[in-house]
């Protein structure tokens, strides 16, 4: 006899057994990233022999463009097919990633791995977002997106830790890719066993969707074509194209710091396990802040915590290549952290706020494409400002950026979050 599931409704705690089992599995996505946050930098210097950093950067280079355009993609067919499928094909994808990583013979093949792994985070990462919205419905967006971006960076912590550690007992291959592979085995069992559809409760929302009083979104019905959806995300509407910059810049200082940082770390005469417990430090501020700035941001507000946020990153990037010791770094790390803690989850819920549940999913993707874009920006500009000037102006050039991204949104970005 088939089973038979009780008629969607919206909700955390009506839900709170599919959100929490998202929460797992996007956990186990942040993992998967987190396996190369402290090694795979090294091994392109100690392995393969790569010295200009612009060359060393390539597999973030190449992370970044494939996860944008599979953010893209998975908000479309997430839309258009359903998220469950594009969840799966995900982890799919994610499988051969460690094995490569493991049997690497040259760099290229690490380019290679990564490019299937930006795909897998794109499709994976982006659809368990789109479902948590889809089950917790309008009131506690920020919570929700806190609890997911915090298990996965707290993950992508965690991990970067531990594989800090097995590398410096073991070596840089194979045992810190180990870790991957597991993780890559129960994110496709529980996706594929577990996860069950979401799109009936879009269908709800969708049909008790009650506009805004202020009549600021009158002009962003439920018909819109992928164009459309794609031009006022990215450029027209003020709060939805200021979240997606904001997110581009953010990003962009996120591959400084997964790309250069260990490298950096390392010629001052850090050892493998201190440079760990540093890749692990930020991600871990960011992971668990969220538990807390997603939370708030449903009580204060969307616009000052995310410019606040990049405010917070520009000075902690000044701190960062201004400092020389391991002290100053952690410093510099953790507040790094929280600056990204501040702005995560809250684009993520000011693009909730404002997109219709008939193309949020879409809107969700082309932020996160913009979004995941800046790994690819941010890899080309830290590499060839390091190239050119060294690490320490690269990391200075990064915090003008960000500073100027927190100047647009406090000027351009309306509140989005409506009592």
């Amino acid at each position: 006899m088939r089973a038979t599931h009780a008629p969607p409704t919206l909700g955390l705690r009506q839900n709170a057994a599919q959100f929490t089992l998202l929460v797992v599995v996007n956990a186990l996505v942040g993992g998967m990233l987190g396996q190369e946050r402290t090694v795979v930098p090294l091994l392109g210097v100690e392995e393969f022999g790569l010295t200009g950093y612009t060359a060393g950067l390539t597999f973030i280079l190449v992370f970044g463009l494939s996860k944008a355009v599979a953010n893209y993609l998975a908000g479309t067919w997430g839309d258009r097919y359903g998220r469950k499928p594009v969840l799966v094909a995900g982890w799919l994808i994610a499988v051969p990633v460690p094995l490569l990583l493991i049997w690497a013979p040259s760099w290229g093949w690490v380019v290679a791995a990564n490019v299937l792994l930006g795909v897998s985070q794109g499709l994976t990462w982006s659809t368990t977002v789109v479902m948590k919205i889809d089950l917790v419905g309008p009131q506690r967006r920020g919570f929700a997106m806190g609890l997911n971006e915090a298990a996965g960076y707290g993950a992508v912590a965690v991990t970067a830790l531990a594989t800090g550690y097995l590398a410096e007992a073991y070596g840089l291959r194979p045992a810190p890719f180990l870790l991957g592979a597991a993780f890559a085995a129960l994110g496709l069992g529980l996706s594929t066993l577990a996860v069950r559809e979401t799109r009936e409760h879009v269908r709800l929302e969708a049909a008790t969707h009650v506009a805004r009083g202020d009549g600021r979104h009158d002009h962003l019905h439920d018909e819109l074509t992928d164009r459309q959806v794609f031009v006022q995300t990215s450029f027209r509407e003020p709060a939805l194209s200021s979240a997606s910059q904001a997110g581009l810049v953010n990003n962009l200082n996120d591959g400084l710091a997964w790309g250069l940082f260990p490298v950096m770390f390392a010629a001052a005469g850090l050892t493998v396990e201190r440079i760990g417990v540093l890749a692990a430090l930020y991600p871990a501020v960011w992971g668990l802040g969220q538990l807390v700035t997603g939370t708030l941001s449903d009580r204060v507000g969307r616009k000052w915590m995310i410019a606040g946020g990049m405010w917070v990153q520009a000075l902690a990037l000044g701190l960062m290549a201004a400092g020389g010791s391991f002290a100053a770094w952690a410093v510099a790390a953790a507040l790094l952290g929280a600056g990204t803690a501040m702005v995560y989850p809250t684009l993520l819920a000011a693009i909730g706020d404002v997109a219709h549940p008939a193309w949020r999913g879409r809107a969700v993707g082309i932020y996160r494409l913009w979004r995941d874009g800046g790994f690819a920006v941010g890899a080309l500009t830290a590499g060839l400002v390091a190239d050119a000037w060294g690490i320490d102006a690269a990391v200075w050039t990064v915090a003008v950026l960000t500073a100027l991204s927190g100047g647009l949104v406090a000027v351009r970005m309306y509140e989005t979050h409506v009592a």
